[in-house]
């Protein structure tokens, strides 16, 4: 008996396989404003994969800006921006963990110190939100990942600006790439310890309003996460 569900190649990362399907078809209009996506369970049978491989995929499509969720309803598409930013998959190299570092320092210290002077009362209640799942990693690991690219994606959301909306969410399954690597090297408990007080750092900065100290806050952060993959990135002030 034939197996017609959708080919997803194993080399690659799956989640960012089965996000690059349903961006296609978004991008291509097959998938339109207001339509909704198939439910997990659907998608898990469909891919032939885990629903914890499924909610990363829509997990990166709604850091993405291409769909929200909805509780308890479900994942849509949304109208996006005329230029979406969209990178295609591809392995990641020790010289492309340092290409994104050097991308990604610049953009997340702006963004954090915008974010202290435009951020809302929601804003903070979603980095809440998130910081709570993340302390709960060790008993849902999968979705304290996922938590982390959420608050990242919230400061993004809190500056005001479109544009880190879209460069940061054009980026997050590479930065997915470096939590995973970090989990790798270092060990789980130990790792959410000192992440999670970096992620309470920047939420305390950006609720007291004060934008020199979300910048100083997120560049701990950006220092502590190029040596958690074993990278020595120069900063310059």
């Amino acid at each position: 008996m034939m197996d017609d569900r959708p080919h997803i190649l194993r080399t690659t990362h799956l989640p960012t396989r089965i996000a690059d399907q349903f961006a296609q078809q978004i991008l291509s209009g097959v998938l339109k404003p207001g339509d909704r996506l198939p439910t997990e369970l659907a998608m898990s049978k469909n891919f032939g994969v885990s629903r914890t491989v499924i909610r990363e995929a829509i997990a990166q499509l709604r850091n993405e800006g291409m769909i929200e969720t909805r509780q308890g309803v479900g994942a849509f598409v949304i109208e996006r921006p005329t230029r979406h930013i969209r990178l295609n998959d591809g392995g990641m190299t020790e010289d492309d963990f340092r290409g994104l570092f050097q991308l990604r320092i610049p953009l997340e210290i702006e963004a954090a110190g915008l974010c202290a002077l435009n951020h809302s009362s929601d804003h903070l209640a979603q980095m809440d939100e998130a910081l709570l799942r993340m302390s709960a990693g060790s008993e849902a690991p999968d979705d304290g990942i996922l938590a982390d690219l959420d608050f990242h994606r919230t400061i993004a959301l809190g500056t005001g600006n479109d544009y880190f909306v879209q460069f940061l969410g054009a980026i997050s399954d590479r930065i997915l790439k470096t939590i995973l690597l970090s989990r790798e090297k270092i060990r789980l408990d130990t790792l959410l310890d000192v992440v999670g007080q970096e992620h309470r750092d920047l939420r305390d900065a950006i609720a007291a309003g004060d934008p020199m100290r979300a910048r100083s806050a997120m560049r701990a952060h950006m220092v502590g996460s190029t040596q958690r993959v074993d990278l020595k990135i120069d900063f310059y002030d």
